[in-house]
């Protein structure tokens, strides 16, 4: 049978184990934990800003398609505001020429009546001296 003695380096041995803990909690564990607490910090921080960044930028996109879409109705409603309004004026262009146009036919009527019955006198003037020369060639003497 084995005896086993119980010495002090059992003691020693945990007791370096001990403190090397200690140490090692002290010295490389802790500021490994506050590090990587420290970067968790700052991750929140920027995914924070992030998250308003982007509600920023989406209110502002809402803003801006809301001003599109104001400036579009307006733009719209001006068009149709204009093309009416021509419509109004080319109606009341189109009134006032079909109003004129009856009268520019009367006074082109009276014209040409005057002028036909001007030219009427004349040549009935005309015609009777025509017809008399024509007589007196065709028979060979004067005729009265």
């Amino acid at each position: 049978m084995v005896t086993v003695i119980p010495d002090l380096t059992l003691l020693v041995q945990m007791a370096n184990f001990l403190a090397l803990v200690f140490i090692l909690n002290y010295l490389l564990y802790k500021p490994i934990l506050s590090i990587i607490n420290r970067r968790k910090k700052q991750l929140e921080e920027l995914q924070n800003e992030i998250t308003l960044f982007k509600d920023s930028v989406n209110k502002k996109a809402a803003e801006y398609d809301e001003k599109l879409n104001k400036a579009k109705s307006g733009a719209s409603d001006m068009k149709k505001e204009i093309i009416g309004e021509g419509t109004q004026q080319a109606k009341s262009i189109l009134d006032a020429i079909r109003s004129e146009i009856p009268l520019m036919a009367q006074e082109t009527q009276k014209k040409m009546d005057t002028e036909m019955e001007a030219a009427r006198k004349v040549l009935h003037g005309q015609s009777r001296t025509l017809a008399l020369e024509i007589a007196e060639k065709v028979l060979g003497r004067r005729v009265q």
